[in-house]
């Protein structure tokens, strides 16, 4: 069976990796889901991630960070969907807890977070809020 959205499926594995306590979460790997890992450790929230080419396959390891022994990553929500896509522009680019989370978006120059994205003056696809 296909997956129908692999964004999504990324950020279940995360949450539940968090929640169980685990160091590392392996996923299939692709390019965007590389580009979110990069954002989420630009922002402090995992400790490190690899993208690891097994034949024709790519997997992505993504390692965790914890503080106290409670996950950086509180929680994790996917906003715009494959049946509904939410766009904004970089005025309203919204604030995730006041300003304490992050809001990762997917943007003509890339896959941004939401302070880089005002900083360039770019809007695009909320992905995903995280906080």
């Amino acid at each position: 069976m296909s997956m129908q959205d692999p964004v999504a499926d990324m950020l279940t594995r995360i949450r539940n990796a968090g929640s169980a306590g685990l160091v590392t979460v392996s996923m299939p790997g692709s390019k965007m889901k590389a580009a979110i890992a990069q954002v989420l450790q630009s922002e402090g929230y995992i400790a490190g991630f690899q993208v690891v080419e097994d034949g024709v396959k790519k997997v992505l390891s993504i390692d965790l960070k914890y503080y106290d022994k409670k996950p950086v990553i509180e929680g994790i929500e996917r906003v715009s969907k494959p049946s509904c896509r939410i766009y904004c522009q970089s005025t309203q680019i919204p604030k995730v807890r006041n300003g304490l989370g992050t809001v990762v978006l997917s943007t003509p120059d890339g896959i941004l977070s939401g302070r880089v994205a005002a900083k360039k003056n770019v809007g695009g696809e909320i992905l995903c809020y995280v906080w």
